[in-house]
């Protein structure tokens, strides 16, 4: 059975006084797929293990499935809190066999041994490994290692399953192939799922839900749809995909609720339109123009659909096309700008943008 999780307020202070976590609350709907993203120290690890109960928290409180698990004088450790955890690095034990290594999850749970090494069996069975199941952690791949590892957190049969950055150790062939079983195995056991990651594609491949953790704080929540195209601050934007951004000063209203910018650094050769994630005060106002890669599109500089015109400075091979960087005057570069057809580098190019992947926010 699933469980609900109610984080309210929860701050971690460590000594020193390096805050970790900062009043954050959180609503996890039982069955959900909730990955929370952030960069290094934006708080997300040290979430997760206040959820396992591995750290005390400093105030607020945690409740998994109505109950309190932390807040106060109440902490309750990790054993008891019906939840199983896929690590990072496998954290298998190196002097059992693969089997036992799952079986030794079922240990709490008061089954004889041989129903534990059964259910155990049939588990790896479910991930691909029952063929392995008597081999070492030191025999078998880093991808085998992680199997190991997510059957050991399925056969419980948790209610709350915590992913600390699985793939990260990965290659990315494997890490791709390891996405989709953790995503198909972990949904097919019902369970709600708190899975932390730093790589944007991996979350919002996996979500029903996003949350995007800056210095401490959940700074928006949403499906990857919603976080992708409205993200809530400049900091989401960058960090869930930008081609670049410039700075603006805001010309007028638009059509469809767009504002009319222009860069204060660059020469416009048409007018440019904008979402708008601030609230419009009049003209010549600062501000800052953030550019999805998909918001780019590449044409010949003597055309007059382009708003900037810019030098290509590299170029990649992708499996669909090519994908430029392009540097506009003042040192502003664009990246990810994919065209269907290769332009070298040195050429000179137009650049449009599309208003639908371009967000205006305060400067």
């Amino acid at each position: 059975m699933a469980d609900a999780v109610n984080i309210d307020r929860l701050s971690k202070v460590y000594p020193g006084g390096n805050v970790a976590l900062e009043e954050l609350s959180l609503d996890v709907e039982p069955g959900t797929f909730l990955v929370l993203l952030g960069p290094s120290g934006s708080g997300k690890t040290t979430l997760l293990r206040c959820l396992a109960g591995i750290e005390r928290i400093t105030a607020g409180r945690i409740t998994i499935c109505d109950t309190i698990v932390a807040g106060g004088a109440v902490h309750v450790p990790p054993e008891r809190r019906n939840l199983s955890m896929v690590f990072q690095d496998y954290a298998l034990w190196p002097h059992l066999v693969a089997r036992d290594n799952v079986a030794f999850a079922l240990r709490r749970q008061g089954l004889p041994g041989p129903e534990r090494r059964r259910r155990a069996s049939l588990m790896l069975d479910r991930v691909g490994l029952a063929a392995l199941a008597d081999r070492y952690p030191g025999e078998l791949s880093g991808g085998e290692q992680q199997r190991v590892g997510l059957a050991r957190a399925l056969v419980g049969e948790a209610g709350l399953i915590l992913c600390d950055e699985p793939l990260s150790n990965l290659d990315a062939d494997l890490r791709e192939r390891m996405r989709v079983e953790i995503s198909a195995l972990v949904r097919s056991s019902g369970a709600t799922t708190v899975y932390i990651t730093h790589d944007q594609a991996e979350a919002f491949a996996l979500a029903d839900r996003v949350g995007v953790l800056d210095r401490g704080r959940l700074v928006q929540l949403g499906s990857p749809e919603e976080i992708y195209a409205s993200p809530a601050t400049a900091f989401v934007a960058r960090f869930t995909g930008l081609a670049g951004e410039l700075p603006v000063r805001i010309r007028g209203a638009g059509p469809d609720g767009t504002l009319e910018v222009e860069p204060t650094a660059h020469r416009l050769h048409r007018a440019l339109h904008a979402r708008s994630a601030l609230r419009f005060s009049g003209t010549g106002d600062g501000a800052l123009l953030t550019i999805r890669p998909t918001a780019v599109q590449i044409s010949p500089p003597h055309e007059d659909r382009h708003h900037l015109l810019g030098i290509v400075a590299d170029v990649a091979f992708r499996d669909r096309g090519y994908e430029h960087a392009v540097d506009l005057s003042a040192g502003t570069r664009i990246n990810g700008v994919f065209a269907p057809t290769r332009v070298e580098r040195g050429a000179q190019v137009g650049l449009s943008f599309e208003p639908g992947g371009c967000l205006v926010f305060s400067g």
